[in-house]
Parts: C-alpha cells; sequence; structure tokens
C-alpha cells in the first residue's frame, strides 16, 4: 500500500521540481561587457588624477600653527556681538537678502516658464521650432554663475540690492526654464492629446491640459530653487550687492569677530526657516 503523498502548495512543488542549475546566481562583480563596470573605472581614475594633478598641502593644513589659528579664529566666533544698534542693523540686512531672493526667483520663475514652452517638444507632432536656440539660451544663462552676474551687472545697476536681485533671476531662469521644460515633456499626454482632437488650440491645451499638470512639480522646482537662493543672496553681497553679504564682506575684511559671528548666524537662522517653510509647502501641495 503507497504512502499519501504530502499536500504541497504550488510554490512548494515548483521548488521542488526546480533542477538545481535554474536558480539565478548573483552577477560577477566584474564584467567586461557591464557599461556600469567601465564607467566606475574610470571615473576612480578621474579621481586618482585629480589628486595627483592638484597640489594638496595636507601635512600644512594639519600642522599644529595652523590648528592653533583655526582654534583660536573659532573661538573668537562663539562670542557674537548683541549690541541692539548692530541688531537693528543686521535686521535689515536679512530682509533685503530675504526679499532679494524672492523676488529674484520669482521673476525666474516666471521668465523660466515662458522660456520653457518653446524649449519644449510636447509630442510628436510639435514642430518645436525654437527648440534648439531657446535651450541655447537656458544653457547659457545658467552656466554663468550668480557672483558673475552681479560683478558684471554691478557696472550698469550699481551697488546694492539689485543687481543681486537681477543676478539671481538671471541663472535662476536657465535653471528653472530647463527643468520646467523638461517636466512639460514627460508628464503623462493623454489629457492634452484628447483636447488636440477635438480641436483645441496650442494656448487651450496648455492652460486646461499641461499647465494643471505640471503644476505641482513647477512649484515644488521653484521652491527648491528659492532655498538655493538664499544661500547665493547671501554670497552675492560680498561683491557689494547688498544684504548679509555685503556686511559679511566688510566686518571680516576689518577682523571683525563678533560682527562677523553675528551674521553667519542670521545666515543660518534664515537658511533654516525658509528650508522649513518650503519643506511645509511641498507637504501641503502632495496632500
Amino acid at each position: 500500500m503507497s504512502s499519501p503523498k504530502p499536500n504541497l502548495r504550488p510554490s512548494q512543488a515548483t521548488a521542488l521540481a526546480s533542477p538545481v542549475s535554474q536558480v539565478q546566481l548573483p552577477p560577477p562583480l566584474w564584467n567586461a561587457r557591464c557599461q556600469a563596470c567601465w564607467f566606475g573605472v574610470a571615473l576612480l581614475a578621474l579621481v586618482v588624477a585629480s589628486f595627483w594633478s592638484l597640489d594638496l598641502q595636507w601635512g600644512q593644513f594639519l600642522s599644529g600653527d595652523a590648528l592653533r589659528s583655526m582654534g583660536r579664529f573659532l573661538a573668537e566666533l562663539l562670542v557674537p556681538q548683541t549690541s541692539s544698534a548692530f541688531l537693528v542693523k543686521l535686521g535689515w540686512a536679512t530682509l533685503e537678502t530675504l526679499a532679494m531672493s524672492a523676488l529674484g526667483t520669482l521673476l525666474a520663475a516666471v521668465a523660466g516658464l515662458a522660456l520653457a514652452l518653446p524649449a519644449a517638444k510636447t509630442h510628436a507632432g510639435d514642430p518645436a521650432r525654437w527648440l534648439g536656440p531657446t535651450r541655447l539660451l537656458l544653457n547659457a544663462l545658467r552656466s554663468i554663475p550668480e557672483l558673475v552676474w552681479a560683478a558684471l551687472l554691478l557696472i550698469s545697476a550699481g551697488l546694492g540690492p539689485l543687481a543681486g536681485t537681477l543676478a539671481l533671476a538671471l541663472h535662476t531662469t536657465g535653471v528653472l526654464g530647463r527643468l520646467f521644460a523638461e517636466s512639460f515633456e514627460n508628464q503623462p499626454q493623454g489629457p492634452a492629446e484628447a483636447l488636440r482632437v477635438r480641436g483645441v488650440g496650442r494656448s487651450g491645451v496648455f492652460w486646461y491640459a499641461e499647465l494643471p499638470q505640471a503644476l505641482p512639480q513647477l512649484m515644488s522646482y521653484t521652491l527648491y530653487r528659492w532655498e538655493n537662493n538664499i544661500r547665493a543672496a547671501a554670497v552675492l553681497g560680498v561683491v557689494g550687492a547688498g544684504g548679509l553679504g555685503q556686511m559679511l564682506a566688510f566686518h571680516m575684511s576689518l577682523f571683525q569677530m563678533m560682527e562677523t559671528s553675528s551674521v553667519l548666524i542670521a545666515m543660518m537662522v534664515l537658511v533654516a526657516l525658509v528650508d522649513s517653510l518650503s519643506y511645509l509647502s511641498r507637504q501641503a501641495m502632495q496632500r
């Protein structure tokens, strides 16, 4: 009399029936046909060549004299200036930096949206006649750093926040314009195609299909660039573009460490505040 066969689940029966030779082994660590392996080797060679070509004086950097000087400098920074007159001046400079970043980001968002439309090929039938020149313009705008834009604009706009605001707007326009164009290209084309089939024009498709779909991502990109522009606005003051950066350059040039410490603390508080507001705004839009 034969013994009864055990009741096996389908997954167990398949595992028992499959031969050992069909077990998937992990891929080898190195494969001559693996493009990622060759890319990793090239990246490692670039890093090694960078260390070899640069004159990095680690011994001098970690010497006793250098460490003592750094310790003395940090000790002086631990005592910020808290006089009422200086804090009032610092508060106005902080508001000026915040206004520069906000206005520069707003101008860049508007200009970037206007340039993103001709820089995007949204569907197969889109002729995109201005795609090449527009993308070239966006590349030129974002390839020049904000500090260089501010130095150039100081010639015409003079010292003050105007040059810094325009510098932020020009560089951020190139960044947001390219990101906005990619958002329009990568979004689902179902709603827009349905409107095109019904004879809706280009502007109608944009306002009723493309923009509503891409708007959350556009807002996320804009808020992220606003965070970056807070830091950039603080640096732009070094070349005389106003705000906290101008105060920082002035007091550091005179080796006034107490005032420098207060300016640095104001920068950190401002960046943390804007980061928190940006994070809460993105969380609210995702609900």
